[in-house]
């Protein structure tokens, strides 16, 4: 009976979820049509809540204006770049500032077929060989964080509004002296989700290496001027 009464209530959020006012598939020719209804509404609470997409991309209304909107993908792209873009946004458009977001492979495969995407396979023909990223961090910093975060780190960046959570003030001492180095490097690294804060901070862990990883922390100290707990700062008790 009750394996009975779970298996109704799942089929009863399916067919709520379907009826909602939530966010549109993909304009026309998507792929995403092939898609059954429960797939497509995994794909819609994966951007919406669980990756980074939307704290740059819009869908339905929803999410950052620092890049265009998925919802329409399709008809500025074809199926073979979207998927492309997804796999490895680096290769398949050097220089810009999208970084490849951490998700296992068969999530990645849903949101390549719910954005309208076809298989990566075969898109690698469209990826261009890879370009290494300037280790000059005050260029890393306005090319991935300013956007959300502020040029001078002030929280303030032109996406910040749009965002449901402000973007950490990194000028902020009273803020950053309460984050350890390891704290800052793991939320760069990883995404603001692994830290228990906003789904919509990226993760740069497959864009940057380790190295620009810890300039961007240094380099924030520089903005707070400060550093972080006493605790945790090596040498000290």
């Amino acid at each position: 009976m009750c394996l009975l009464m779970v298996v109704a209530f799942a089929i009863a959020d399916v067919r709520a979820a379907a009826q909602s006012t939530s966010a549109p598939m993909p304009k026309s020719r998507s792929r995403s049509a092939t898609l059954t209804p429960f797939a497509r509404e995994k794909a819609r609470v994966l951007l919406r809540q669980n990756l980074s997409c939307l704290g740059c991309h819009q869908l339905g209304g929803e999410g950052g204006r620092l890049a265009p909107a998925l919802d329409s993908v399709l008809a500025r792209r074809d199926a073979s770049y979207i998927a492309a873009i997804i796999n490895d946004p680096a290769r398949a458009r050097p220089g810009a500032a999208m970084p490849r977001a951490r998700m296992p492979a068969n999530q990645r495969a849903l949101i390549t077929q719910f954005l309208g995407g076809k298989s990566t396979g075969d898109a690698m023909d469209l990826l261009a060989p890879g370009v290494g990223e300037s280790a000059e961090v005050t260029g890393i910093y306005q090319k991935w964080c300013a956007g959300c975060h502020g040029v001078t780190g002030q929280g303030d960046g032109p996406n910040a509004k749009f965002l449901p959570v402000r973007p950490s003030q990194h000028a902020s001492a009273s803020q950053m002296q309460q984050r350890t180095d390891d704290a800052l490097f793991d939320t760069i690294f990883g995404g603001g989700v692994i830290m228990n804060r906003s789904a919509r901070m990226p993760a740069f862990g497959e864009s940057l290496n380790t190295m620009q990883i810890r300039a961007l922390v240094r380099y924030i100290r520089t903005l707070c001027h400060c550093e972080g707990p006493r605790w945790s700062r090596d040498g000290t008790s």
